[in-house]
């Protein structure tokens, strides 16, 4: 077997490729969009290559014929509670069920990265934010991954347990019916904060979305970056997102909170996009683009997925979280929009996170892991810390 560094079309192609062969035979694996996975390794779409720089390797056997790949990254901005070493990437794994195939695929990773300075690796992670292709699927196979998630056969565990890898931390999805009832605590707390005119909760507009990106960035900076680990967020980036998540974009399921106007609580919400995709083997042309529109205006897709909730500290533990959850049930239960709600992973790291999903009475449906490894088998291994809130 033979390492070949990605470098040219018929490489990418191929690194592309692989990901679907391996994953032929189970019916619930959703092709991501080929772009998508492309403009990760493009410096021009990919702002991490201002931090880092990223390199991908394809797994060829004596026959010619690939049996895996992988790409390792390093970023200055991938940061971890308990460490300020520098630690390396690994992601867009894929291999057969071989030890030895799996080995000379992590240690390509390992050397290229112990070269670039780097004295461990966090794996499977992606080449950017956190919100896609992060962390390796150990429970929930028989689900089609949400739009962004991680997905691969379960042999893959043991293939980076045996080179070594640890648990990190564990990724909890928690999933349920829109129908359900949701505790009466909620309807109590919500009919408190609903008497108190300071305080109030709106869907987005799409025809003022600046006003929401700015409100956005204030909730958001506020509620995470002080835990070091996410930087900070800027009008711009948000602006940018947003412009991409517009033609799919619901307002009927994207809250904010207000206290007297200021922006305190957000719970954005989307349509699960792999409800389209899975239809689509990875491509997005004019054909598949007119397909999802007219999908879309028949209201065929009946999943949503959590993206993103947070609640400035200030107002954290008063209940603001049940209002603007509430605010949102009110509204999708006088219709027939969606049947089925997934929240985005929270880590074990989280507890506040992981408990606001269970009082939902929501039941956790999936689990990620994702790992670390040090290049220093004497170094002692701990796991991730827990997060401590102010």
């Amino acid at each position: 077997m033979q390492i070949v560094e990605v470098n040219n079309s018929s490489t990418a192609r191929e690194f592309l490729r692989f990901n679907r062969l391996i994953n032929r035979d189970n019916p619930c694996y959703v092709a991501p969009l080929e772009q998508e996975v492309n403009d990760i390794f493009d410096p021009k779409k990919n702002s991490s290559f201002r931090f880092g720089e990223c390199c991908k390797w394809l797994l060829i056997d004596d026959h010619g014929k690939t049996c895996g790949r992988i790409a390792a990254f390093t970023n200055q901005k991938y940061k971890t509670r308990g460490t300020d070493d520098p630690i390396g990437g690994i992601g867009f794994f894929d291999c057969i069920n071989d030890q030895e195939a799996a080995n000379q695929l992590f240690l390509t990773a390992r050397h290229w990265l112990a070269e670039k300075g780097m004295v461990g690796m966090d794996g499977p992670i992606n080449f950017g934010e956190r919100d896609k292709w992060w962390g390796l699927l150990v429970e929930g196979f028989d689900k089609e991954p949400m739009y962004g998630m991680a997905f691969n056969p379960p042999y893959y565990a043991s293939l980076f347990e045996n080179f070594g890898f640890k648990n990190y931390y564990n990724q909890y999805y928690y999933a349920m019916y829109v129908r359900d009832p949701l505790p009466q605590r909620f309807a109590e707390r919500h009919d408190r904060f609903k008497e108190k005119p300071e305080y109030s909760a709106r869907q987005i507009e799409l025809n003022n979305l600046e006003k929401y990106a700015s409100d956005f960035v204030t909730i958001y900076n506020a509620a995470w970056a002080q835990h070091g680990e996410v930087k900070e967020i800027t009008l711009e980036q948000v602006m940018k997102m947003f412009g991409k998540m517009k033609p799919i974009m619901d307002p009927r399921v994207i809250w904010f909170a207000y206290y007297k106007e200021q922006p305190i609580a957000m719970f954005v919400n989307i349509p699960d996009l792999n409800q389209y995709f899975k239809y689509f083997k990875g491509k997005m042309g004019w054909s598949e683009k007119l397909r999802l529109l007219w999908m879309k205006w028949r209201g065929t897709n009946k999943k949503l997925i959590g993206l993103v909730f947070g609640v400035v500290p200030k107002f954290q533990s008063l209940g603001i979280d049940s209002y603007l959850i509430y605010e949102c049930a009110i509204v999708l239960r006088k219709n027939n929009w969606y049947d089925e709600y997934e929240m985005g992973w929270a880590g074990e790291w989280n507890p506040k996170m992981v408990n606001i999903y269970k009082s939902l009475g929501a039941s956790q449906c999936r689990r990620l892991i994702t790992y670390r490894y040090w290049f220093d088998p004497n170094r002692p291994f701990e796991r991730h810390p827990v997060m401590e809130y102010k």
